[in-house]
């Protein structure tokens, strides 16, 4: 993880540092892929501005795919859609409503200003680092390997579960 883009390849932007308890499964999951990224506190309705000079700025600092988790009203992935061409997935994080509000928040976009929204909470965390693992890795043929292999891990994990419940 870096503080500050230098050569990241994924930006990730949280509504509150008390969404790292979800977002930390995100960036694991990179992690363990092999790919570089950035984690800022950006907020669509605290940090407008900021938010936007980010979202604006992405691209040009190497940034090619945007996740932001946000909850309650979850407008941090629409507004950074709304001000960048780079892909953006969305992480419903948490809400009133068991995150139910933040989902729809997430998923419903207007026509033309796409959100790939992912499940809610860490499920969705872990999610949102394969897609954008698997968006980066039609350009990347290690990563698609890595990709690759990370899958069959889940595979096996799956199958060894079976296991367990036989004994």
């Amino acid at each position: 993880m870096r503080n500050e883009s230098d050569g990241c390849r994924v930006g990730i932007v949280m509504g509150s540092a008390k969404d790292w308890e979800v977002v930390r499964a995100c960036a694991d999951t990179l992690r363990e892929l092999g790919i570089e990224f950035e984690v800022r506190v950006l907020s669509a309705h605290r940090t407008p501005q900021e938010t936007m000079e980010y979202a604006v700025g992405a691209a040009q600092r190497g940034i090619r795919v945007i996740i932001a988790a946000a909850g309650y009203a979850a407008h941090l992935a629409g507004v950074v859609a709304a001000h960048s061409d780079l892909p953006v997935i969305g992480i419903p994080v948490t809400g009133m409503l068991g995150g139910l509000d933040a989902l729809l928040s997430t998923a419903q976009m207007p026509r033309g200003v796409p959100v790939a929204t992912v499940a809610v909470g860490k499920a969705g965390a872990v999610n949102a680092a394969a897609l954008a693992a698997r968006i980066l890795a039609l350009g990347d043929d290690g990563l698609a390997q890595r990709l690759s292999r990370f899958r069959e891990r889940m595979r096996r994990d799956t199958l060894a579960s079976q296991e367990t419940l036989s004994e």
